[in-house]
């Protein structure tokens, strides 16, 4: 028995003979299942029919038409979501939930048989049912990774994880970190209680389970006698523990306000004093704050709709041949050519890795056994597959290994000379069509292309290390670089498992141009006499994954002075005036007081005998007295965001980026840009003022106080005044 209505449905209702129904989730105008108008509509009716049906009915099961089980909620109609929406906002909220509350206390059984990803929304349809069957496949993935955006799990996840799993696994294992589960994963953890093996036997499984167990209609925490696992914050035992919490939140999260987790903690803790109803309208409470919030936009824009866009392809040339390489050539077997040659290997590629001695690039190798040693012991990797792994890596001195290559990738140290040479050595061995790649941080391409016979085929691949951990790679076209090698290049990146952003040829490109700016205001605050703990608390609080004295130690001030040496004299062979950045001088200072960095145990920081950072040099107040009066922490904060937007500003004034995701994405994930903020274009687009104005034009306000305070460095220029006047943006 189908519906018989005419009427669009995203809820398809069909019962079986056996009186099962199965709840079918197919939004007929979207490739996936949202928590949009037409889904809560249609679950509203699903569900009114089931109670109407009741005695007809002796189980149902929840399954999906699409690829995906579950997308979520509806983000874009979230972003458009103002303060004065709140009310609409919690309503809206509320009414998911009921349609699904209504489900779960069904007095038949409820089985949810995920054959897809069910994140977010999704999952949280599957919490309300009474057994939970997935497909053990890769694409498979449950959890409830809302935290990532800015917002809590507020169909119901906070709510019914709390009671599943208890107070402190349910925000640890579950919804603080926002972690994603494999089916295998999810089983183990008891998020899903059965696997099976192909999306034939799903429904039949379910369909099983409920015939096997027609009294299972109700979940724990609506039948008699319920505790909550390690107790509710009444219980003696939690309530000793939990004054931890905050604490653990602020340590995790270095003293940096991310909203979401604080709200996801509260509700937990909140509705687990409550009953199930009342914590469910505190949860409904929480999320209204948090999708009317400006923070939460941010945090969707750069996780949800660039990250999307950018793996999409949205920056790659349209209308050129998928490409997927087979052998690849990693000239150099240092640090980074390691790095890229495990990656590689991981990705199913042939790896040759060459240097100057068979006995070096063995070392280069041996950086892929290490990881596959620790990876083997953590039960992650098998045997058999970390052999097979290590099979495709051939290090060798032998240039003519790599005969039939058909891409190079080069990791050699930052010398424009070195870096031809070896591409020289190979040249003849290598195919005549190999894309050929140098892993460069700051040199120019276009300079870089000439030492090479083919600069069509030429591109730059910025990796950021360590290699095998860190999930960007910037692309940078050249000035004779093809349309075909960029395509070829994002290709390739995308076939290593990383996200890619592409940017035009510059000194220091995207990433590493800005990210200086930061480290040097940094450094200049330390020279005003700003106190050293409060320039390192200033950055982690604002958002920043490590402190800037301590980056800086880690980056090493011998390579900084090199390399802004390099940029004084490129600026003035090209005619251009570069004022001097008042950090520069601190870079010196330490300099001449022996004190480059981690490297010779010797920086900002003390070191151990074993490098292992110990506190902040002694020495620094001696070096830069501190001063009397001590700046807002706040302005500290925003010296250092305000540095690198205006920088990233810059970059699309002179078009060395030309996109706004590859702005957010490549701030956030290749130099720490503070996620919260959504990347350093959407830092600028959606600044919130002290008055609560947001947009362009308070972003600029608000450099203009601080370059009256701290120096015309922080004034934006005309492009970004006219961009804020114009109502414009960034391009996406």
């Amino acid at each position: 028995m189908t519906t018989s209505t005419t009427e669009q449905t995203a809820v398809r209702y069909e019962r079986d003979a056996d009186g099962i129904v199965t709840l079918t989730l197919d939004d007929p105008n979207q490739s996936a299942n949202t928590m949009n108008d037409l889904y809560i509509s249609s679950m509203q009716t699903a569900v009114d029919r089931l109670y109407a049906e009741q005695d007809d009915v002796t189980g149902v099961v929840v399954a999906s038409a699409k690829k995906t089980f579950f997308a979520g909620g509806d983000l874009k109609k979230m972003v458009q979501a103002t303060p004065a929406d709140a009310a609409d906002v919690f309503a809206m909220a509320e009414g998911v939930k009921a349609a699904l509350r209504r489900l779960e206390t069904y007095p038949r059984p409820v089985v949810a048989a995920i054959n897809g990803a069910a994140l977010g929304g999704g999952l949280e349809i599957c919490l309300a049912t009474n057994h939970r069957i997935a497909l053990d496949h890769p694409a498979v993935v449950v959890g409830l990774p809302e935290v990532s955006l800015g917002l809590l799990p507020g169909g119901g996840g906070v709510t019914r994880i709390v009671r599943m799993f208890g107070l402190q696994e349910g925000l640890m294992g579950f919804l603080l970190e926002g972690k994603q589960l494999k089916a295998a994963q999810a089983l183990e953890k008891g998020l899903v209680d059965e696997l099976v093996a192909s999306p034939e036997e799903l429904v039949p499984a379910a369909k099983a389970w409920i015939q096997a167990n027609p009294e299972a209609a109700q979940n724990p925490w609506d039948r008699p006698g319920y505790k909550m696992p390690g107790g509710t914050p009444k219980s003696p035992a939690l309530a000793a523990f939990l004054p931890a919490f905050p604490a653990l939140l602020r340590k995790q999260t270095k003293g940096a306000l991310y909203p979401a987790a604080r709200a996801i903690l509260s509700a937990a803790v909140e509705g687990a004093q409550v009953d199930f109803d009342t914590a469910s309208r505190i949860e409904s409470r929480y999320l209204t704050s948090l999708v009317v919030d400006q923070g939460s936009k941010n945090m969707i824009q750069a996780f949800f709709f660039d990250l999307q866009a950018i793996k999409s392809g949205s920056l790659r040339p349209q209308g050129i041949e998928p490409y997927r390489a087979t052998k690849v050539g990693v000239l150099g077997a240092g640090m980074m050519g390691a790095g890229i040659a495990y990656v590689c290997a991981r990705a199913g590629m042939q790896v040759v890795l060459k240097d100057v001695s068979d006995e070096n690039a063995a070392k280069g190798k041996a950086y892929s056994e290490k990881l596959n040693a620790k990876a083997v012991s953590k039960g992650r990797l098998t045997e058999e597959k970390s052999a097979e792994l290590l099979g495709r890596i051939t290090a060798t001195a032998d240039p003519s290994a790599l005969a039939g290559c058909d891409l190079v990738i080069e990791a050699v140290f930052e010398d424009p000379g070195l870096k031809a040479k070896v591409f020289a050595e190979v040249a003849p061995y290598v195919n005549a069509d190999a894309l050929l790649c140098s892993n460069t941080s700051t040199l120019p391409i276009t300079e870089l292309a000439e030492g090479v016979d083919r600069p069509a085929d030429f591109i730059g691949l910025h990796f950021f290390s360590p290699v095998d951990k860190m999930p960007l790679v910037e692309i940078i076209k050249g000035e004779k670089t093809s349309e075909v090698a960029l395509a070829k290049a994002y290709d390739v990146v995308q076939q290593i498992k990383k996200t890619p952003i592409v940017v035009n040829d510059s000194r220091g490109f995207y990433t590493s141009r800005v990210i200086g700016f930061m480290v040097n205001e940094g450094m200049a605050m330390l020279a005003e006499g700003v106190r050293p703990w409060t320039i390192e608390r200033a950055t982690t609080q604002a958002g920043y994954p490590a402190p800037v004295l301590q980056l800086s130690d880690e980056l090493n001030l011998e390579l900084m002075a090199k390399i802004a040496k390099a940029t004084r004299e490129a600026a003035e062979r090209d005619g251009l005036d570069v004022p001097e950045h008042p950090g520069t001088a601190v870079v010196d200072r330490m300099l001449e007081a022996g004190r480059p960095g981690r490297l010779r145990g010797k920086g900002f920081y003390e070191y151990d005998e074993s490098g292992k950072r110990v506190t902040l040099w002694e020495g620094l107040a001696e070096l830069f007295p501190v001063a009397e009066v001590q700046p807002p922490i706040q302005d500290c904060q925003d010296r250092m965001l305000f540095a690198e937007a205006l920088e990233t500003a810059k970059c699309f004034e002179e078009g060395v980026i030309t996109s706004a995701a590859a702005a957010n994405i490549g701030s956030i994930m290749g130099i720490g840009f503070p996620p919260m903020t959504g990347g350093a274009a959407q830092f600028m687009t959606g600044y919130q003022g002290a008055d609560g104005e947001i947009g362009l034009a308070a972003f600029v306000r608000r450099a203009d106080q601080l370059a009256e305070t701290y120096g015309d460095r922080f004034r934006p220029t005309q492009y970004l005044r006219d961009l804020a006047a114009s109502g414009g943006s960034f391009p996406a």
